[in-house]
């Protein structure tokens, strides 16, 4: 479409356009509307499609133009990013300078000023010049008994113990009991036979300490208050006295390692079993080992590329970043080193966090273009189905809330797309294998 473009400004990556489109030029836009909307007008005292062109453009014409001088904007401002063979780092910034009624009504031209910050020009590096090493570890077999012993662990059975001996942590007691406040039985407070491992936290604050030391035949009278936050707010911060009757002590016994415990996961035989948490030791190492040479090729990209970055993606990213940190801070949830800081000195670690990521991301964008790698929808859909599966129940509103959101499907295309080029430049850059303990492939780095 016929405009005039005129620079105004230009700050780095930043630049200022002027762009007028003619009120005559809108006319002959709206004149086109018209005559293609023209067929499926139907009007009372028009036989459908007769209508004529005048009478459309004074019943609906500012309506019309309206939509006329959206599509204009978007189109010539689209053309304006063309013809300056630009590259947005985000959504140009329109600023209208004509009074848009005066627009709509046919009485102006449309003068807008057009803010563009552009991704940088720059050579990135070639991966074939790069060199890494990974970290690999060889599974212990001892790692395997010791997950094997962790599955059984949380198997354990209880064993009643004799009359005489007393409960101590970690002992079950098969109790009968009943609550009452003031009196009064409460809703709730009563039941029969039931077994409770002292220790385990699961009976309101001090129940469990106040049975350590009785045995079987032991009746008691435990008296305990209610949390302040409990969830039943008539009982919330109120005493309790709870008559106890002690049944039984039982003793822990650990679930015996073998063919009847790999059943109860669902194995054949503990052979299986062994194989199964073998592969699964082996996928975390491989895990690892992967983060680990990532965060290599991470660090060696951000040192082998120094441009300037485009503002408003350095901002966008801070304030994501900052507002996590702000809740983790509410939260009490801050680790040491952080808790430690001040605003300012966290504000200037955390900037300097998102302008890394910015970097790393436009680094990553423009090795991928050069190789043509791409996101297919099969990999797409898998990522969607994944992410669906992590909200049990709302798969299905998870799905579409990202078919209905293209800026969070871009998100979803992210990852995937930067693990394809780590996987590039782990192909083609030299890669040399380096043996460490467990402890060393497993030591925490800082965030990437």
């Amino acid at each position: 479409m016929t405009m005039d473009i005129k620079e105004l400004e230009a700050d780095g990556l930043t630049k200022k356009y002027q762009v007028t489109v003619t009120k005559e030029a809108l006319e002959e836009k709206l004149d086109a509307k018209i005559k293609e909307m023209q067929p499926q007008v139907s009007l009372k005292g028009f036989r459908p499609g007769k209508v004529p062109a005048s009478h459309i453009r004074k019943m609906f014409g500012q309506s019309i133009m309206k939509d006329v001088v959206e599509e204009v904007l978007n189109e010539t401002s689209q053309q304006a990013i063309n013809d300056n063979k630009l590259r947005p780092a985000g959504q140009p910034q329109i600023d209208l300078r004509a009074n848009g009624e005066d627009v709509t009504n046919g009485k102006a031209d449309l003068e807008y000023n057009m803010t563009v910050e552009s991704i940088p020009e720059f050579e990135a590096v070639d991966p074939a010049t790069l060199k890494f090493t990974r970290l690999v570890t060889e599974l212990d077999d001892a790692i395997v008994d010791e997950r094997l012993a962790e599955l059984a662990k949380g198997q354990k059975t209880y064993k009643k113990k004799a009359k005489t001996a007393k409960a101590k942590t970690g002992d079950a007691v098969l109790i009968d009991f009943v609550g009452s406040i003031d009196g009064e039985e409460f809703e709730g407070g009563a039941m029969e036979g039931h077994q409770l491992v002292l220790g385990s936290g699961t009976f309101i604050p001090g129940f469990e300490d106040e049975l350590v030391g009785v045995k079987a035949g032991d009746e008691k009278d435990v008296v305990v208050t209610f949390p302040d936050d409990y969830q039943a707010a008539d009982l919330a911060g109120k005493e309790a006295v709870f008559k106890t009757v002690v049944h039984e002590v039982q003793g822990e016994k650990d679930a015996v390692i073998d063919d009847e415990l790999a059943k109860k996961f669902g194995m054949e035989d503990l052979d299986a079993l062994k194989a199964a948490i073998k592969e699964q030791l082996e996928a975390e190492l491989d895990g690892q080992s992967r983060m680990k040479l990532k965060r290599a090729i991470l660090d060696e990209l951000d040192g082998k590329h120094d441009f300037e970055l485009p503002k408003g993606m350095v901002e966008t990213e801070f304030t994501n970043i900052w507002n996590q940190v702000k809740a983790e801070k509410e939260a009490g949830q801050l680790d040491e080193d952080d808790a430690a800081k001040s605003d300012e000195e966290l504000e200037a670690d955390y900037r300097k966090i998102a302008e890394r990521r910015v970097r790393l991301g436009l680094v990553l964008a423009e090795m991928g273009q050069k190789e043509n790698i791409d996101i297919s929808n099969d990999e797409l859909q898998n990522a969607l189905v994944a992410e669906a599966r992590r909200y049990p129940g709302q798969e299905q509103q998870v799905i579409e809330f990202y078919q209905k959101n293209p800026q969070a499907l871009a998100q979803l295309r992210a990852p995937i797309y930067e693990e394809k080029v780590v996987d590039l430049i782990t192909d083609k850059a030299t890669v040399k294998e380096k043996k460490v303990d467990r402890d060393t492939l497993f030591e925490d780095d800082p965030m990437i």
